[in-house]
């Protein structure tokens, strides 16, 4: 397969032609072009596969030369790059049909995962067309078939498993090379991807590489992969079929080393989960158990684990940490005693087996409240100070994982104790208070919305503030609200009326009365007077 590097800017040919591992790729030969010109010329001399161009160049866009490879009827896979996030470029691009929009400058890690998918994509189509002229076209769906049918039987055993004799019906009619009898093994891949890693901003692409390392990682002359699918974000199940008496100590030596693989290759942990084999007739049974077992079991990052040892567990009632001492830790500002009592308290009961999704579901309730239940003694708005994108995604994620639930308790533990620091501050927090007074003076300014600045109950701000300053809170907020229309009196031409409305008073009444309790004077005289010292 051959390549085309087009761009009117040597540089970036040259660093296309060196950054990306073209031999990997199995591409045969890459040629350059610096205008639309030199490209046509190529293509018409050269079988050309895969073309990555820029768009703006000075002797014709990259636009111009897709469109006429569309008109010459070339099946090229084109990539653009430009340093242009223009709306009519992008729209022209998908209008010809181009395989990827890629704004500069180049990430090649990006680069050349999307390489990937374009020449997989040119390459299918080259079978396709081989498989037409050969006349074996329907080979082109077999694949899609048998994806539909163990998709099929996934979804329909999450629920319900499927009865044998519906299984048989659908094996006739998806054709497949398929008996009852034939044994076969499923497992699930759960994958957890770094923070900031490819898996958490293109999903697609993580997608993508991460099929492609499975399908290397478990490549094996004892079994063929049938199919690997996503059951829900991030957990992937696999299925296994034996051409040998199944071997579940390879396939657990398969999973070993898949997990550092995905370490390395794709920036994520994973853990994998080995069901039971069984023959096909079983198999909606089995992979029913399996995806109930997912949702049920705390996994433990980058391990292997087989599912038939959960199966067995007898069932276990909830027995919580000892909250009391944990109190303790709270009080005494130790958050590294709490968590690694909470962390050997996990660790225990994932050793003696009683820990399920339920119990750390229950584990995870009585350390949000004894938390919640310290910060309020303090006076904190736990409610307030735990809202946020942060807490939500660590929230949401807690129960995936020991790893995750560890790191969930890090963030809500440390939080408390940094913020408990910062209000026995009382100093600080009234600085932050007055600081926020004087810049927002216009607006409506109440306790409460004060008190959800610092997380505090509003008759806790106020008790603090009048201890700190000695006079009460909406006492302050008039002086300075006075303070700020003496200022813009003195040194503006505002009237009276649009100086009480930049301090946030819409009752010029009230305001004028306000100003001469404080002043002495109304705001008319005031103004007068600050008039009559500057002409001197």
């Amino acid at each position: 397969m051959n390549a085309l590097l087009v761009d009117d800017d040597y540089f970036v040919l040259t660093a296309l032609e060196r950054k990306i591992d073209w031999n990997a790729l199995q591409i045969d030969h890459v040629y350059t072009a610096s205008n639309v010109a030199q490209a046509r010329d190529i293509i018409l001399s050269h079988p050309v596969d895969v073309l990555v161009s820029d768009i703006d160049m000075p002797q014709g866009s990259g636009l111009e030369l897709l469109a006429w490879i569309r008109e010459e009827n070339y099946d090229i896979q084109t990539i653009f790059l430009t340093n242009y996030a223009d709306f009519n470029y992008a729209q022209k691009a998908i209008e010809l049909q181009s395989f990827e929009y890629f704004l500069k400058p180049i990430e090649f890690d990006k680069l050349m995962l999307i390489l990937q998918k374009a020449i997989a994509r040119a390459r299918k189509q080259r079978n396709n067309e081989k498989a037409i002229q050969e006349g074996y076209y329907w080979q082109r769906n077999q694949a899609k078939i048998q994806e539909h049918f163990w998709r099929k039987l996934v979804d329909a055993s999450a629920s319900f498993p499927m009865k044998s004799a519906d299984l048989a019906r659908s094996v006739e009619e998806h054709n497949l090379p398929y008996r009852m009898t034939d044994p076969f093994q499923p497992l699930l891949i759960h994958v957890f991807p770094y923070d900031g890693s490819l898996g958490e901003t293109e999903k697609g692409l993580f997608d993508f590489a991460l099929l492609n390392v499975l399908y290397e990682s478990f490549r094996s002359s004892d079994f063929t992969i049938e199919t690997i699918l996503e059951t829900k974000p991030y957990n992937w199940a696999a299925v296994l079929r034996w051409n040998r008496p199944p071997a579940v100590d390879a396939v657990e030596a398969l999973c070993t080393a898949f997990i550092p693989k995905a370490n390395r290759f794709l920036k994520a942990d994973a853990c994998c989960t080995i069901a039971s084999s069984g023959r096909l007739e079983d198999m909606s049974g089995i992979v029913k158990r399996l995806l109930t077992l997912n949702e049920e079991v705390v996994k433990c990052r980058n391990q292997t684990f087989h599912a038939d040892s959960f199966s067995r567990q007898p069932a276990v009632d909830y027995a919580p940490p000892n909250l009391s001492r944990l109190e303790q830790w709270l009080d005494s500002n130790r958050p590294d005693d709490f968590l690694a009592e909470t962390s050997q308290y996990l660790k225990n009961n994932l050793t003696h087996r009683t820990l399920n999704v339920s119990i750390l579901s229950l584990f995870r309730l009585d350390i949000v409240q004894l938390v919640y239940a310290f910060l309020k003694t303090k006076g904190i708005q736990a409610h307030k100070l735990y809202a946020g994108r942060t807490n939500d995604r660590l929230l949401v994620q807690s129960l995936n994982s020991i790893e995750d639930m560890e790191a969930y308790l890090r963030y809500l533990v440390n939080t408390a104790m940094d913020y408990r620091s910062f209000t026995e501050q009382p100093k600080s927090v009234v600085e932050q208070i007055k600081q926020y007074i004087h810049t927002h003076c216009r607006d409506d300014l109440t306790r409460n919305q004060l008190a959800e600045i610092v997380y505090l109950h509003p008759d806790y701000l106020a008790r603090l503030f009048k201890k700190e300053t000695g006079i009460s809170l909406g006492s302050y907020i008039i002086q300075a609200r006075i303070a700020a229309a003496k200022h813009l009196l003195e040194t503006t031409n505002l009237s009276v009326h649009a100086v009480a409305q930049r301090v946030g008073y819409s009752n010029y009444s009230y305001f004028s009365k306000l100003f001469k309790q404080d002043v002495g004077v109304s705001p008319h005289e005031y103004k007068r007077g600050s008039k009559t010292e500057r002409a001197e």
